[in-house]
């Protein structure tokens, strides 16, 4: 279970996400919450290497949001590591904004890959593992997909070679939170079967809860270099943090009317003054 002072922050954080997208007028807040716990683990918890006063530092590990409809969630954690400033966050959507709603590395030097249009994270990651092992470098790649983004024919075009290099400086990180855009994983083009599917396509395959922060974190810290790339399929839950949300597919890319408003201002505790 995560700490009261994880939880604390954490719940901040979704208070800021929402604030900050509503007042933008857009957000993908639901898969911005299923995936939070584990961004906010790989700055915060000495999981990726990286170099506050030198973002292009070239031993530091790369972090690529596949799944970059959950900007808002990225963003939300290099404000709270302190690589982004709070005036830029609050920017989003907003005239002369400095960030956007999906990652872009025009935006942020702190963004490794501009994503948004899903499938492509994977293979831009292979090449930059690809590259780091060229150099004889010892940085690690993480990649955060979704799983309605592993529909994508890309997507495997790059597991597939990954596993042919014997890429162990890869990692995946499944968001498996079983909601794509408009209706359940699992009835959209049947049972997913995700572990069966990575293994035999040549990855070592771990699982665990992405909610919770330290299980999350010992998982990836003890992974070891066996020749192989490496996925992590992580159970979530979508809209994680709000009733009305949670496992609710009718939330991926929507902001709540007047009632429902009511419930997302209890929730994450967010006064009127808040959200003015």
């Amino acid at each position: 279970m995560n700490s009261e002072l994880e939880e604390k922050k954490l719940l901040e954080l979704r208070k800021k996400i929402f604030i900050t997208g509503y007042r933008g007028g857009m957000a993908h807040l639901a898969s911005c919450y299923s995936c939070l716990e584990m961004i906010y683990a790989l700055y915060m918890k000495d999981i990726l290497r990286y170099n506050k006063g030198n973002a292009k530092w070239e031993d530091r590990d790369r972090f690529i949001l596949s799944k970059g409809h959950a900007g808002l969630a990225l963003y939300s954690v290099l404000l709270t590591a302190g690589l982004i400033t709070e005036e830029a966050f609050s920017s989003y959507l907003q005239e002369h904004a400095s960030i956007g709603g999906e990652p872009c590395m025009r935006d942020c030097e702190w963004v490794e890959a501009t994503t948004g249009s899903l499938g492509h994270g994977l293979s831009m990651g292979l090449g930059m593992a690809m590259a780091l092992k060229t150099d004889g470098k010892q940085a690690k790649v993480y990649v955060m997909l979704g799983d309605g983004e592993c529909q994508e024919g890309t997507v495997w075009e790059a597991a597939m070679m990954a596993a042919a290099m014997g890429l162990d400086n890869l990692v995946v990180i499944l968001d498996s939170n079983k909601i794509q855009k408009m209706d359940y994983v699992d009835q959209t083009l049947g049972a997913s079967n995700w572990r069966e599917k990575w293994e035999s396509f040549g990855w070592i395959v771990d699982e665990t809860d992405g909610h919770n922060i330290e299980a999350f974190t010992n998982i990836i810290k003890t992974l070891k270099n066996e020749g192989k790339p490496h996925l992590i399929m992580a159970h979530t839950i979508k809209g994680k943090g709000v009733s009305i949300m949670e496992n609710n597919p009718n939330w991926h890319f929507r902001l709540p009317g007047k009632k429902e408003l009511k419930i997302f201002k209890k929730e994450l505790r967010i006064t009127d003054e808040e959200l003015m």
